[in-house]
């Protein structure tokens, strides 16, 4: 057979599987949306304010480096502006960092549910994805040390975690840095922080401080920002330096600059986000649990629900489509074919959605 004459794909390149995201209602439905973790509670007001300030100014240029933006999350988080990044949404700088440290003949590794971009901008660049099992849902600190190569340069870790709302505290995130080579990028995926109550939790920023071959990636999509794509990193001045050689020169627009500016020192909407979160996390957290459904303890905007087996975990999403609620099924991503992922949202839907599955044969 002749092979059509056409531009080629770099080799690897049509072997990974597309990003699936979480379904959506068709245009003009009432469906509620539970299946992307996004805000219950909107945007922050002043971030909506500042946004259509700066909708006056679309004919200019945004400022290149997001200095603004970089001001206000260093004055609110105690970091020196200089040693953040900002990108398109947190995947555009976990590309630029899949693109600058790892190439062919390199590994990247990662607990096997973590968040199913690290696959696909580890193998975009020729390296290999090393995923690792995990223990009960939780990333297993051990089995990632041991599954370190002489070729790993990067170790992906979601803390929290997406889809499964499992964390490691500070202490477990230490122990696993200090089992690293100097010359691995630990690279902490810290997108779900503003939800996280544990006190022995660390969203990574002294970590970062202390080493000189760690990062962490945020983001502003979770707290009500999904539409305008904002991500953040702060990282040594070397990785800095050379994220800023590669990166697009307006990678972060006018709006969303002035947007994350606002939203980010809106500090008593954020708490309002939390408390929410964590009230309707626990409830259905607790209305779920028992007989023929596991919830697992989350730390995110969302639970993993698992059912009895994949055919339960299937009907449920039917019915709760059906109900009109779209969560997110996680065995085509995931491979957690009996689990669903649910969003925080609404009291409305949150009692709505208890209501569903306790119906269904085999809930109390």
């Amino acid at each position: 057979m002749t092979l059509p004459i056409r531009p080629i794909p770099q080799p690897g390149i049509l072997d990974i599987a597309p990003y699936l995201p979480g379904k959506s209602g068709a245009p003009g439905s009432a469906a509620i949306k539970l299946s992307a973790n996004e805000s219950p509670l909107g945007a922050s007001p002043k971030a909506l304010a500042a946004m259509m300030e700066a909708a006056a100014h679309l004919e200019i240029y945004p400022e290149g480096s997001s200095r603004l933006l970089r001001e206000a999350l260093g004055e609110v988080h105690g970091i020196d502006p200089a040693s953040i990044v900002c990108g398109n949404g947190s995947d555009d700088l976990l590309h630029l960092l899949a693109q600058i440290y790892l190439g062919e003949g390199d590994e990247a590794v990662m607990n096997r549910f973590g968040f199913s971009v690290y696959p696909i901008i580890t193998k975009a660049t020729g390296a290999r994805i090393v995923m690792v099992d995990e223990r009960d849902y939780q990333a297993d600190i051990d089995a990632i040390l041991a599954a370190v190569s002489a070729r790993t340069k990067v170790v992906w870790l979601a803390n929290p975690n997406n889809p499964t709302g499992t964390y490691l505290s500070d202490a477990d995130v230490r122990r696993l840095h200090a089992g690293l080579r100097p010359d691995i990028l630990l690279v902490i995926d810290s997108a779900y922080a503003e939800y996280v109550t544990a006190a022995d939790y660390n969203v990574g920023l002294d970590l970062v401080r202390e080493a000189s071959n760690v990062v962490m990636v945020r983001t502003f999509s979770k707290m009500g920002l999904a539409a305008v794509r904002i991500g953040w990193m702060v990282g040594p001045d070397h990785v800095v330096d050379a994220i800023h050689r590669i990166r697009g020169p307006f990678n972060v627009n006018l709006p969303a600059q002035m947007a994350g500016a606002a939203a980010v020192q809106d500090v008593e909407f954020t708490q309002r986000l939390k408390e929410h979160n964590r009230y309707w996390r626990d409830w259905l957290t607790e209305e779920l649990s028992g007989n023929h459904l596991r919830v697992v303890p989350s730390q995110a905007n969302f639970i993993m629900v698992l059912f009895e087996g994949a055919d339960a975990a299937a009907r449920a999403f039917t019915i709760l489509l059906e109900a009109g609620y779209i969560v997110r099924e996680i065995g085509p991503s995931y491979g957690i074919d009996n689990g669903l992922r649910i969003s925080i949202g609404s009291e409305e839907a949150m009692r709505g959605v208890a209501a569903v599955l306790k119906s269904m044969d085999g809930t109390r």
